[in-house]
């Protein structure tokens, strides 16, 4: 069983994922599944014209790559009731194939729903590639159980 909202605590220290590489299996996996073919992910000849010279990641699935990470570390397992939306959310920086991303995230508010059963936790989340650069960033907003 994963966290109750008592257990998230602001002043903690942030956890951190295990790391995920993207593959290009992953990108053309996303972008069939997506239906966004757009040849900066799937077309290598293309993609070397482009400013960044290569192909890269869509930057939902790097987004998804990393919810996945989360739900894996085990935190929300069995508590979270709903994910009730994200704020501030900033793409910084490509990612490309190959590359490596983990999870970065620490509690930044939380408060009790007014029937005492579940509370809102605000989470700062930062994804980062295997050069500590955070690629994307920004708070998800989790509806998660109470021990009531």
């Amino acid at each position: 069983m994963g966290w109750y909202f008592e257990d998230f605590d602001p002043a903690a220290a942030p956890v951190i994922t295990p790391e995920q590489e993207i593959s290009e299996a992953d990108v053309l996996g996303f972008a069939a599944l997506s239906g966004d073919d757009n040849p900066l992910h799937t077309d290598a000849e293309y993609a070397k014209n482009s400013p960044m010279g290569q192909r890269v990641a869509h930057g939902l699935l790097v987004l998804s790559i990393a919810t996945g990470l989360s739900a894996k570390a085990g935190q929300l397992q069995g508590t979270a009731l709903a994910f009730l939306g994200m704020q501030e959310w900033n793409f910084h920086a490509p990612v490309f194939f190959g590359d490596r991303i983990r999870l970065r995230w620490s509690v930044e508010e939380k408060r009790l729903a007014s029937n005492r059963k579940a509370g809102v936790i605000k989470r700062r989340m930062q994804i980062l590639n295997q050069r500590d650069e955070v690629v994307q960033s920004g708070l998800f907003a989790t509806l998660v159980r109470t021990r009531a």
